[in-house]
């Protein structure tokens, strides 16, 4: 019997208890280190089929392991797994950093029984009663395996991987704390110092906050997080955060200059460039290294009850799929008042041939 043992269950955890117990009804499930009415509540729902309090002996029957607590509690159970695991037991966390557990695990000589995961999914709730099956389709995630690792350790990791619906993608663990700090952990930061920016020089009648809406609440809407865990990110990730940081400071040194010298071409250089390579990221149904493929549209609609319902029903009555569908609220920056993603560039261009004929205004980048 193959069993599979969590130490934590949140969110994270959760779903991807969730899904491998969907997956596979036959593994037997085992969860502890938890809250106790979190352990009762994935009990009762069957989504495990053992629970304890602490993480001890009865974690030696596992012969996969997630670890599914904050990174700095991870790295402190990996001790006490080294004198209970058997020899073939894998070890995987669900960080969004690296290092400081890779570090742990090299000290602690588990290589061979460690692979790192960073499922790059999320959601404003948090807790195991808001996981779900589907939290992690078709979002990243992240393998980080070592010189030790085994092929049919990593074939393990990806089969869960592919559990969750998921996309794969392997990287040092190095390299994934360098690229999360610049797609993740400064664009945090710079939108908290944003959001300071203006309440630190706003006037006494706040029109500032009044006044803002559109891109303003569009690239600060990251600065609702929660403070601790960006806290512990930034301790745990600090080298580069803080390497990144100083890059950022220094574009925006090199801005400012231009700026106060009036250097219109270097200026406009500058929103070229951001504008020219952001295009490629969302817009072009490319991928560019690590970046996925995005298939959308913008629709103008108007705005009155039931509008978006009778879109997304002309399109499912052609069996078109949508992966997402939002409302552009800053209409000075994007065109059309509605923004549709697909899973395809097929079904995308389906789409695209249904709305016009259903006279929908459709807008496309080029």
């Amino acid at each position: 019997m193959f069993t599979v043992g969590f130490i934590g269950l949140g969110l994270i955890g959760g779903s991807i208890a969730r899904c491998i117990r969907e997956r596979h009804p036959d593994y037997h499930m085992i969860a502890c280190g938890a809250s106790i009415q979190t352990l009762h509540m994935a009990l009762e729902e069957q989504v495990v089929d053992e629970i304890f309090p602490e993480a001890d002996t009865n974690l030696s029957r596992c012969d996969l392991i997630f670890l599914c607590a904050p990174v700095e509690y991870n790295i402190a159970y990996l001790k006490t797994l080294k004198k209970i695991i058997s020899d073939t037991c894998l070890i995987t966390d669900v960080g969004s950093t690296k290092a400081e557990i890779h570090e742990e695990v090299i000290r602690l000589n588990m290589e061979d029984r460690f692979i790192g995961g960073h499922p790059m999914a999320g959601s404003e709730k948090s807790g195991f009663k808001h996981s779900n099956t589907h939290l992690l389709e078709n979002a990243w995630y992240v393998l980080t395996p070592n010189d030790k690792t085994t092929p049919e350790s990593l074939d393990l990791m990806l089969e869960c991987v592919h559990d969750c619906r998921a996309q794969h993608i392997v990287l040092d663990y190095k390299e994934h704390d360098r690229i999360v700090a610049a797609i993740s952990h400064v664009p945090h930061l710079i939108a908290a110092g944003l959001v300071n920016l203006v309440q630190d020089n706003d006037n006494t009648l706040q029109q500032m906050k009044q006044l803002a809406a559109g891109g303003f609440k569009d690239i600060t809407r990251i600065a609702s997080s929660s403070p601790i865990m960006w806290e512990q990110i930034c301790t745990s990730n600090t080298a580069p955060i803080a390497d990144i940081l100083r890059k950022y400071i220094t574009i925006m040194e090199n801005i400012l200059e231009d700026v106060e010298k009036k250097d219109g071409a270097s200026i406009n250089h500058f929103f070229e460039k951001s504008r020219d390579y952001r295009n490629t990221i969302s817009d072009k149904p490319k991928a560019i290294g690590y970046i996925k493929p995005e298939y959308s549209i913008y629709c103008d609609i108007v705005d009155r009850a039931g509008a978006i319902a009778t879109l997304a029903t002309t399109l499912s009555t052609h069996q078109i799929s949508i992966k997402n569908i939002g409302i552009i609220h800053n209409r000075s920056f994007e065109d059309g008042a509605l923004k549709i993603e697909f899973y395809t560039e097929e079904a995308m261009e389906k789409a695209i041939e249904v709305l016009v004929k259903w006279n929908y205004t459709i807008i496309r980048r080029s």
